[in-house]
């Protein structure tokens, strides 16, 4: 009887999706005049947002209030979403315009992005941390550390992959463990990933986006280390308290084995990937026009190599040490998946902002702007961080990069932000990264790291109680942040 209910319940579900879908495209392209020539941002209205709107809210919202429907349809609703941009885009402006927005959506954003991320993911997944480390205090921030560090090199994916079983192993004769892996997700999962373009997806779409690739070390370099050292004093002393409050209670269940470290291979395909990315970044090859806009060979290059690289991780890594690391293909699929509908459904709003105070979002450009007109950084550094905290942090960073740079031509957009707008584009950033540790649902790693360790028998808080963590802890770091860096 279940197969058969199911298969109405999915089916009933369809009908929602086909019945919603087309008042919500009339609606749309009510909203848009006939364009002759360019995405014109001033004459768009606010309802062309709705459909990037309700795409992170399904992403947010979904999971948690129809998480069977959510698992079994992910791609059918980043459809819908899409459909909700392109058919209206295309009834009002045409072939030439749509065709164009999507092809330019997807050659320099969506697929440069995905398979930095593919590459990473890949690569990081054959790398096996083997053996039993006791879980000290002093061992455990050593651990934290390194997986801090490691996050801005692998990305807070592959650093969080390649660390929390083995920190779950190191633990797993303690009473006290969960703030171990609630501490794990600030600092390797988010935090940790801050310096380069390779540690969490916003920073590469800056990068993407014209930001150099050593741009993010130096210029968010002093804010990162003072959180991270804030934070690892912090886990030290609490750890230090569970540890004697516990005492010596039972044995480790763990064998004891020597730790060892396999996967020289990927190791080496890392230094190939960071290689190609700085390549992209310092060569120049020329390129060509595609639909007017320019491709460049040294991306297409770097791309060609990211997913060589990829071939390569999969060709040549041993079953066994996938199998150790619990390896599925799942998470990267579910990604590219929905960050098709998100790429899609930002495109009209990308528009919208880049007309700045002209555009339907003057009001938002005005709230993070003083009198002046002068950029209000700490309003940056919060209204960034806020939506990072319950929506996904790489478009959020979008949304607030091309606010920032509202009425700069987008080929400037970059240089004016790095030079002019620095301390701007910091706060964003930091944001961004930072404040995606305040959910589950702030960055990708976060939710994986919490369903390993519930796999592995750790008693981890709920999505409210992992919130009253961070609220504790890192709320008030972000204040200090704030008063020493944006004021």
């Amino acid at each position: 009887m279940r197969p058969s209910a199911d298969r109405g319940a999915v089916l009933s579900h369809d009908r929602i999706f086909k019945r919603a879908t087309l008042p919500a495209i009339l609606l749309l392209a009510g909203t848009m005049p006939a364009m002759a020539e360019g995405l014109d941002g001033a004459a768009l209205r606010l309802p062309w947002a709705l459909p990037f709107v309700g795409m992170l809210l399904s992403i947010a919202l979904l999971p948690l209030l129809a998480g069977h429907f959510w698992e079994h349809h992910q791609g059918k609703i980043a459809a819908f979403w899409s459909a909700c941009v392109l058919l209206p885009l295309l009834a009002a402006s045409g072939f030439d315009i749509a065709g164009t927005a999507l092809l330019h959506t997807a050659l320099l954003d969506y697929v440069p992005f995905i398979l930095m991320l593919l590459a990473l993911f890949t690569a990081s997944g054959g790398i096996v941390v083997s053996g039993n480390i006791h879980g000290s205090p002093v061992a455990n921030t050593v651990i934290l550390a390194i997986g801090t560090v490691l996050a801005s090199l692998i990305g807070t994916t592959g650093a969080s992959m390649v660390l929390i079983r083995p920190l779950i192993r190191a633990n797993d004769n303690r009473r006290h463990n969960v703030h171990v892996v609630v501490f794990f997700i600030f600092l390797v999962s988010n935090i940790g990933g801050s310096l380069t373009p390779l540690g969490d997806p916003p920073l590469f779409l800056g990068f993407l986006r014209g930001v150099d690739f050593f741009w993010t070390t130096t210029h968010l370099f002093h804010e990162t280390v003072f959180a991270a050292v804030v934070l690892l004093a912090l886990f030290f002393a609490v750890d230090r308290y569970f540890y004697r409050k516990e005492g010596i209670r039972r044995g480790d269940p763990t064998p004891d084995s020597p730790v060892r470290l396999r996967g020289g291979v990927n190791m080496a395909l890392i230094l190939v990937i960071i290689a190609a990315i700085l390549m992209s970044a310092l060569v120049d090859l020329g390129g060509m026009h595609v639909a007017g806009f320019e491709i460049k060979w040294a991306n297409a290059l770097r791309d060609v190599i990211l997913l060589g690289v990829t071939i390569a991780s999969v060709r040549w890594t041993p079953a066994r040490d996938r199998a150790a690391n619990g390896f599925s293909w799942g998470p990267i699929v579910e990604v590219a998946k929905l960050f098709a509908g998100i790429f899609i459904c930002l495109i009209p709003v990308m528009a919208m902002l880049q007309a700045g105070r002209d555009g339907s979002f003057g009001p938002l450009v005005a709230l993070v702007t003083h009198a002046d007109g002068s950029p209000n950084n700490a309003a940056y550094f919060w209204a960034s961080g806020a939506l990072s905290s319950f929506l996904d942090n790489a478009p959020t960073y979008l949304v607030f990069f091309q606010m920032a740079g509202a009425g700069v031509p987008a080929a400037e957009m970059a240089q004016t932000l790095m030079t002019h707008g620095a301390m701007t584009l910091a706060a964003i950033s930091l944001g961004a990264v930072y404040m995606g540790a305040n959910s589950y649902i702030g960055n990708a790693p976060n939710f994986m790291v919490y369903a390993i360790a519930r796999e592995r028998g750790v008693a981890m808080p709920s999505f409210f109680g992992y919130m009253a963590w961070s609220a504790c802890i890192l709320l008030p770091l972000f204040v200090v942040v704030t008063l020493i860096f944006f004021e």
